[in-house]
């Protein structure tokens, strides 16, 4: 335990403001999930039917099978690491140790291996699949903890939230300007796609350890001043599950998170589908698109940031995701050849994304400190293990509705020496319906669960009050 004048020391650098260096570092290290993340759902499931020729129901598939061991995958490791005790803080050694393989992992995920088996295709995407979460799960699980463990009052986390979200969708653009350069440069379709997943392995390795060099110094003041009142974590595992599903609060926010990014990446899913196969526009269109949506995401995200702070962060979430609603219907009912109103609405769907962006993970620190007055201890690698845990269960199962449906829908698959196919009308019905009232139905139901989210500015102020009163005594 550290000595009362170390304490008073630490007392006076944590109760500081957060200094640019931590915020903008902290942002950076949301490139190591979201660089990755946004290449996944916004071009895996159409890599895999149209450059390797695995089938739709197959390649819906692969993800979600990864999720099996994910499934354990996510909690354990937030749990080990609430329980890591090194010279580098409960954290770091888990970032480190899953930076690099999650660069080399993403890499051989975009590679089309010699073979023409479809049993064959789909086992070595599915291994692959896990090696590349178990690498992503050591460094994104203790990577969101982070922001429950850099400061400690509410407005503050909002503006650290607001720098994740700014650097998820400037991540997201970033890889959508990467990808529009490669596909426009490298000439053997087969090649793309590996060149594509090398430079973002690169990039979301990089990241991580920025990250660790930038934020460690307010990390470890912050676990300095808190080891004097937080008794170590004694439940097991099965326990802490118990105890946090038990917790209110952060079932709404597991909720809000889940339906936020189900309906997100099932749209983004289907937006490659939905430019080449339904509008018969050229692939091209689809980066500009997606860019588009995401660079008004990344605007807004300043005015959506200023306006939590005032009236509260579930009045923005609220406020911001029907101007997505409004989007997704309006993306179903164009025709072919509408084209501008189709851009619009990417402007539209974007200035509602960011909400998603930016509420979920501002809300999940305030359960946190619900969660240390109730028991007295700071959990925050198990609650934010599962919300990430959903995250990666969004995006397989918005993967594997979307190759399934297309399946049924009579969708043609293609490698990349076929030219594309003309498809039936029951799978451009299906693409239709995806990429706008199934959606929707989803984001409706998070809508819901922020309008009656319990923890309000005032509610937190209260449990921080009792927070602060059990450390002095």
């Amino acid at each position: 335990m550290p000595n009362l004048t170390n304490l008073d020391d630490q007392n006076k650098v944590s109760s500081q403001p957060l200094n640019l260096k931590t915020k903008l570092t902290y942002g950076v290290g949301e490139m190591s999930n979201e660089v990755p993340g946004s290449i996944l759902v916004f071009f895996l499931l159409f890599f895999l039917t149209n450059r390797a020729g695995l089938n739709p129901g197959l390649a819906g598939s692969v993800l979600l099978v990864a999720k099996i061991w994910d499934a354990i995958n996510d909690p354990l490791v937030g749990w080990l690491s609430d329980r890591t005790a090194s010279r580098w803080g409960r954290r770091y050694p888990w970032m480190l140790a899953g930076a690099i393989p999650l660069g080399i992992c993403f890499c051989l995920l975009w590679w089309v291996p010699p073979f023409t088996n479809q049993g064959l295709l789909f086992g070595y995407y599915v291994a692959i699949a896990i090696l590349f979460y178990t690498a992503l799960t050591a460094v994104a699980v203790p990577y969101t903890t982070l922001s429950a463990e850099l400061t400690q009052t509410y407005d503050e986390r909002t503006v650290l939230a607001s720098f994740k979200a700014v650097f998820s969708i400037a991540s997201s653009i970033l890889a959508l300007v990467v990808a529009q350069i490669i596909l426009g440069t490298v000439a053997d379709p087969k090649q793309q796609y590996l060149v594509l997943g090398a430079i973002a392995g690169i990039v979301a390795c990089c990241a991580a350890f920025i990250c660790i060099w930038g934020t460690r110094p307010r990390f470890m003041s912050i676990q300095l001043e808190r080891q004097a009142s937080i008794q170590a974590p004694v439940l097991n595992l099965f326990q802490q599950f118990k105890v946090a599903l038990s917790n209110r609060p952060f079932l709404f926010v597991a909720g809000i998170y889940l339906a936020s990014w189900l309906g997100v990446q099932v749209t983004a899913a289907m937006l490659p589908y939905y430019i080449v196969n339904w509008m018969g526009l050229p692939e091209k269109h689809f980066t500009q698109m997606a860019l588009t949506v995401q660079g008004t995401a990344f605007v807004m995200m300043i005015f959506w940031s200023i306006l939590g702070q005032r009236i509260g962060k579930q009045a923005v979430y609220c406020w911001g995701v029907p101007l997505t609603l409004v989007a997704q219907l309006s993306l179903f009912l164009l025709q072919p050849g509408q084209v501008t109103l189709m851009y619009a609405g990417g402007v539209l769907a974007g200035s509602g994304l960011a909400v998603a962006y930016l509420v979920p993970w501002s809300l999940l620190p305030d359960v946190v400190d619900l969660d240390e007055l109730n028991t007295g201890q700071r959990r925050e690698g198990v609650f934010f293990g599962m919300v990430v845990q959903l995250q990666k269960v969004a995006l397989a199962l918005a993967i594997f509705l979307v190759g399934k449906i297309l399946d049924a829908s009579g969708f043609i698959a293609a490698n990349a020496d076929q030219a594309v196919p003309v498809q039936p009308e029951s799978a451009l019905w299906a693409i239709r319906w995806l990429i706008g009232p199934v959606p929707s139905v989803v984001l409706i139901v998070g809508w819901l669960l922020a309008y009656f989210y319990p923890i309000t500015r005032q509610v937190h102020g209260e449990i921080l009050l009792k927070l602060n009163q059990r450390r002095q005594s």
